[in-house]
């Protein structure tokens, strides 16, 4: 399953917390003419360092596929930023 919403949170220096609640489709409809781009950069890549397209493609869609449920948080000093996916 795709993600469906990227939740990230971030304590501020002042110890409240920044919440943003981010649709992933939505924002991959707008970003589509990005992601063109970005692909066709990612052909080219895997041809110049000679690394299979389809085999580069089945690992970004399994990395897709296994980020809903993920929790990634960093904490430096008094600042903090979680994102969980899901």
């Amino acid at each position: 399953m795709i993600p469906q919403l990227v939740t990230y949170h971030q304590r501020r220096r002042d110890g409240r917390w920044l919440r943003l609640y981010v649709p992933v489709v939505p924002v991959a409809l707008l970003l589509s003419p990005l992601l063109l781009v970005a692909g066709l950069a990612g052909l080219v890549a895997c041809l110049v360092f000679r690394v299979s397209p389809v085999g580069a493609l089945r690992g970004t869609a399994q990395l897709l596929w296994a980020l809903p449920g993920s929790r990634f948080e960093i904490e430096q000093g008094r600042t903090a930023v979680l994102v969980s996916v899901r």
